[in-house]
């Protein structure tokens, strides 16, 4: 079998699934990228290279869909040389975020593509207009939003069969593509990602070592940005210092941005909410990381009381599942992809996004009581090992959907859906049922 990766920055989503087919006897497997990363030996990689830029002059609301139309050129080009040295793949597995995959059915007809869905842009229900400190809801961006679907619907056309890591993903495309589409996650690998009641993390300019007996609030972005509610972290901040003036907090994540408005120019929005809450913070017990070195983030949720985690209705972070899998007790935004993997009381808290009030109570909650609220981890970990590993879970069914599109064999109809979700239902029974113990928390607290 002959196998085709494409994705801009592969590996990308396919870091586990590419090298897991590469190790088989009976695959070839080939990779289709802009950016030249290190590859396995037993990966080709071909690199494309745009022949043009974008126009000065294109309408505003086609300008996206240009962007990724040079980027399918390219690719097409690149898979059109391929085709003349004798590759022609059995399955393409694309990201066509970028729009690589445009064309790449017009250069190999009989190949079939299985497409990684990311993220289908709707106006309700989603990012769109989500947090009205930040939306832009003219008419001008409603229409360029529509416009950012042409590529998927142009892709999903052209797929056999496509694949989103989540249900709340999966069902922001149109219902009319779902019977094509199976949910499974890139998969969170348990055995690595695990508690360790004996790690230590060093703080070498403030002089201290922690540990899980300490106080220690985290909080994990790639970037720290209003999509993963890094502006009500730090509004939340003084409350929550003023009520555990012995915890550490500690924020990791660069400053750029990964998704939504950039910042005004010459700012970043830590920069920014400094300026806002900074003369409040005692910044003596803050420290904000940056991007680390993935052994040093496990340490940081090694050592970790309290792990917040927000987002927007939006893409689901690999970093909530990593910070389930080592045992942290998360306080997630109830939006709905957490929703979808945290059940209030049950393996985690929930709060408000938009309430840095609740997000200081739940973490008073965590802290004032931790041993009560342990059954919470081992069940948050017992969740992704049931649901996101990825060696018993993901990866092999995975591997099972390739071989299946690859030899025509297109799963019935649900066959990857995930278990009928009940945790709506599981969340309103906890929630009915624990309310005036937390409200008498809460009552408490403000005394």
């Amino acid at each position: 079998m002959r196998v085709l990766f494409v994705h801009q920055n592969f590996p990308g989503q396919y870091k586990h699934l590419a090298p897991a087919l590469a190790a088989r006897r009976d695959c070839e497997v080939v990779a289709l990228s802009i950016n030249r990363q290190p590859t396995p030996d037993n990966i080709k990689l071909v690199c494309y290279e745009p022949k043009r830029g974008s126009s000065q002059s294109l309408h505003p609301w086609v300008s996206d869909l240009e962007t990724k139309v040079i980027r399918g050129e390219a690719a097409a080009l690149a898979a059109a040389q391929m085709n003349r040295e004798g590759f022609r793949p059995d399955v393409i597995c694309a990201h066509p975020g970028w729009g690589e995959a445009l064309f790449l059915k017009d250069v190999w007809p009989d190949a079939r593509m299985l497409s990684f869905i990311e993220f289908y842009y709707e106006s309700q229900g989603s990012d769109f207009a989500f947090d009205p400190e930040y939306a832009d809801t003219s008419l001008a961006s409603l229409c360029r939003l529509r416009m950012k679907n042409a590529n998927h619907l142009l892709t999903l056309i052209a797929s056999d069969w496509a694949i989103s890591p989540t249900q709340f993903q999966r069902d922001q495309v149109p219902a009319l593509f779902h019977d094509r589409m199976s949910v499974i996650h890139d998969g969170i690998d348990t055995a690595l990602v695990r508690p360790n009641p004996a790690a230590r993390l060093t703080l070498e300019k403030a002089g201290v070592t922690l540990s899980r007996a300490d106080e220690v609030i985290t909080f994990v972005n790639r970037n720290l940005e209003p999509y993963r509610g890094f502006h009500v972290f730090m509004r939340a901040l003084p409350e929550i210092q003023k009520r555990r003036p012995n915890a550490w907090v500690l924020i990791l994540g660069g400053d750029e941005v990964s998704y939504g408005a950039s910042p005004p120019k010459g700012q970043t929005y830590r920069q920014i909410l400094m300026a806002e809450v900074g003369a409040k913070l005692d910044m003596n017990r803050i420290r904000f990381l940056g991007r680390v070195p993935y052994g040093n983030f496990l340490k940081l949720l090694h050592v970790s009381s309290a792990h917040v985690y927000l987002t927007y209705p939006f893409v689901l972070s690999w970093s909530m599942l990593e910070a389930m899998a080592a045992e942290c007790l998360v306080i997630g935004s109830a939006t709905a992809p957490v929703e979808e993997v945290i059940v209030d009381g049950e393996n985690g808290l929930l709060v408000d996004f938009f309430s840095p009030e609740a997000i200081a109570d739940a973490i008073d909650r965590v802290l004032d009581d931790p041993d009560r609220l342990q059954p919470l981890r081992a069940r948050a970990r017992q969740t992704v090992i049931e649901r996101y590993d990825l060696n018993t879970v993901c990866l092999p069914r995975h591997l099972a959907l390739v071989d299946a599109v690859a030899e025509g064999r297109l799963p019935p109809k649900g066959q990857d859906a995930p278990p009928s979700p009940t945790a709506a239902a599981m969340r309103r029974a906890l929630q009915a049922k624990r309310e005036p113990e937390y409200r008498r928390h809460v009552s408490r607290r403000r005394r």
